[in-house]
Formats: structure tokens, C-alpha cells, sequence
């Protein structure tokens, strides 16, 4: 069987997870959680990175930080993961739903405008597939309309916007670990911004609402219990578990990438063909490989193919259900204007096997599987 995905191991994880282990200190804010922070920062040019427990909760201290507050309104797309509202939802917030665009599956940067009222105070851009949104727009918007940005790239780690790293161009940017991404610390997340001014109430937050972590640098005596907060910071052994794979990113990013580029190439005659649709890069964004995925014609042809590559030994998924149409969606939201794609490309959009150690061989195999399925007997490439 071709599993759908396996979670990143590349060997060194487990040494790792020993060593944070002997140092006596397997809590937040351990060794390996300074050097994971460390590559974020030196990697990604980012002034402040802080690990979390995941990227909900990464985005739950950005829509905190971002001051959001009952009765607010934040624009973002309904196609992408609940932790997108979820995290704003928990602060009072109305969530105002946009259309996307069929090329990228991303928030359409035009339709944004007409969304924004008196009440809106924040956007949140999701850069699907590790495919950047055209921030540019966007962030002039917030600038114009005095809004913050709150980048959800989940999907994003290591993927670019015209040389610069998903997650750094907005206010805050928030990252997620979890088994099914590129690099993986099992669950976790992180939460970047480039301010001075939210540093504080970020490691207050982060640290239950005490100021422990000017404790632990010798700035104070004691610490005590000085705003609200949760417990957002990730266990010293998930960060050793992570450090293994930021070290071997090249080779994972590689790793992928020749998997991507093998099901783009292979699978380019049947789109020529009018069979499918593939992924669209546009040229301001630098992806990695984050998940290939294909758009069918319509969802019964969807289901009928997912059905056939199990019966062939291949797993293969759907992605998100508009969260408009679903009933929190529209209990705690609305969709601004009129949804000409979001629910007709996310009922033609299937994802293939795409991990670490998927082998190219096991990869062409599932294109031969889509080829057998529709009966095509053109061209390999």
C-alpha cells in the first residue's frame, strides 16, 4: 500500500530526543527548543520566533496579540482548516469568508476591499499548498485600512513570496509542525512577528500569563502571575524530534521536490488532454513542495477515482470542505459576495502521495494508476 502520507524521519531523531532527555530539562525552553528557534530565525529572517504547541495555537497568540476583540470582523478564505477561524472565533470575532482564485486555491487578493467595513480589523492570508497569495496586495490593503495581517502558513515553512519567507511579511506568522507537514515535531507550531512591542506579552502569553521567561534569563528575581495566558509552550523532546529534520532540510526539501516535479511532468499530457487540472505556481512564489495535488471535473469523478487508486493499492484524499457551508461557518460567519470557486474547485481538488521517503518508482506508479483510470494511452511526458 501507498500510504497518503508518512511522518518525517530522518535518523537522527531519536538521538536527539536522548540527549534532551539527559540534559535533565524535557519542559519548554529547553536546548532543543533554542536551536529549532534559532533556524527559524537565521533561516527565515525572522527578529522573533517562538515555538507553540501547533499552529492553532500559534494562530490563537496571533489573534490575541492582534488585539482582536467581540464583534470584530476578519477576512480570510473558507477554503482552509478550522484552526483559521477557530483561533479568531475564541476571541468574539465575526469571520467574513472571500472567494479564491481557481489558479493558486488562494484568498483572491481582488475581492478583498469589498469585504473590509468599519469593523474590520484584521486579514488572514492561508498560502495553500506552500503556494504564497499575491501579499503585495494584501499588505498594502492593511496598510491603507489600518488591519493587521495575520499569515496562516500552516503549509508554508520554507516556501517563498518574491525571495522573501511565507510567514515574515505580515504582522504575525504562523507555522505548523504537525506529522503531515514537511518537517515535523509530531504536533506543534510556531508564531512569528518582527516587533519589539509584542515580545512581552508573547512569552507572557505563552508561559500561562506569567512573566516566567524573564525569570529564567536573570532579568527578574521571581515570577508571578501578571496577565491571561495558556500553556502554548511545546515539550523540549517534540523540538528534539523537529531539530533532526530542520538539519536534514535540504534533503528533505529535495526529496520532495523530485516527487513534485515527477507528478507534474508525468501527469502533464492527461491536463493537456482536458483530463485534469494541475497545480498552478505563479512566478512571485518559490513552493516547497508542500502536497501535489489534481483537480478532476467534477466530484463524482473525484470519488470514483479515489475509490479506484485504493482498489490499486494508493491512498489518496480530498482536502477541505468549505468552511462557509458548514454549520459553525455559518453561525460564526458570513460569505461577502458571490462563491463562484470556492466550493466548485474544493469538490474537484484531490491530493496524492506526497512524503519524505515516498520513493519516485511508488510515485509513478500512482500516475500510472490516474492514466489506467481514465484510459489514456498518450504520451508518458
Amino acid at each position: 500500500m501507498i500510504d497518503f502520507n508518512r511522518p518525517p524521519y530522518v535518523g537522527k531523531e531519536l538521538d536527539y530526543i536522548k540527549e534532551a532527555v539527559e540534559s535533565g530539562k524535557i519542559c519548554g525552553d529547553g536546548m532543543f527548543t533554542r536551536k529549532c528557534t534559532e533556524w527559524i530565525r537565521d533561516t527565515l529572517h525572522t527578529k522573533y520566533a517562538l515555538l507553540t504547541t501547533s499552529c492553532t495555537h500559534a494562530l490563537e497568540m496571533a489573534a490575541y496579540l492582534s488585539d482582536i476583540r467581540p464583534g470584530d470582523e476578519v477576512i480570510m478564505p473558507s477554503y482552509t482548516f478550522v484552526s483559521t477561524a477557530d483561533a479568531f472565533v475564541l476571541r468574539g470575532a465575526r469571520i467574513v469568508f472571500v472567494d479564491i482564485r481557481p489558479d493558486t486555491m488562494n484568498m483572491d487578493e481582488n475581492l478583498i476591499e469589498d469585504a473590509i467595513t468599519e469593523k474590520t480589523r484584521a486579514i488572514v492570508p492561508v498560502h495553500y499548498a506552500g503556494v504564497a497569495c499575491e501579499m503585495d496586495t494584501i499588505l498594502e490593503l492593511a496598510a491603507r485600512y489600518h488591519l493587521k495581517v495575520v499569515e496562516d502558513a500552516a503549509q508554508g515553512v520554507h516556501a517563498y513570496y518574491k525571495g522573501r519567507a511565507l510567514g515574515t511579511l505580515g504582522d504575525f506568522g504562523c507555522f505548523s509542525f504537525h506529522e503531515t507537514k514537511n518537517y515535523s515535531m509530531g504536533e506543534g507550531g510556531a508564531v512569528l512577528f518582527q516587533k519589539d512591542e509584542y515580545l512581552e506579552r508573547a512569552e507572557i502569553l505563552r508561559e500561562k500569563g506569567t512573566d516566567r521567561s524573564k525569570f529564567f534569563r536573570g532579568q527578574i528575581d521571581k515570577y508571578t502571575w501578571v496577565d491571561y495566558g495558556s500553556s502554548y509552550l511545546p515539550s523540549d523532546l517534540n523540538a528534539a524530534y523537529l531539530y533532526a529534520q530542520l538539519e536534514a532540510c535540504e534533503e528533505i526539501d529535495a526529496r520532495r521536490m523530485a516527487v513534485w516535479e515527477l507528478y507534474h511532468r508525468t501527469l502533464r499530457p492527461l491536463a493537456e488532454a482536458g483530463l485534469l487540472d494541475q497545480p498552478v505556481v505563479p512566478a512571485y512564489a518559490k513552493h516547497n513542495a508542500h502536497m501535489y495535488y489534481i483537480k478532476v471535473q467534477d466530484i463524482d469523478t473525484r470519488t470514483r477515482l479515489i475509490r479506484f487508486l485504493r482498489e490499486k493499492g494508493v491512498s489518496s484524499v480530498f482536502h477541505y470542505i468549505p468552511l462557509h457551508s458548514a454549520g459553525a461557518g455559518r453561525k460564526f460567519g458570513r460569505f461577502h459576495g458571490e462563491d463562484v470557486y470556492t466550493t466548485r474547485e474544493s469538490e474537484r481538488l484531490m491530493r496524492l502521495p506526497m512524503y519524505y521517503t515516498l520513493k519516485l518508482e511508488e510515485a509513478a506508479y500512482v500516475v500510472d494508476c490516474i492514466r489506467e483510470f481514465f484510459g489514456f494511452d498518450g504520451p508518458k511526458e
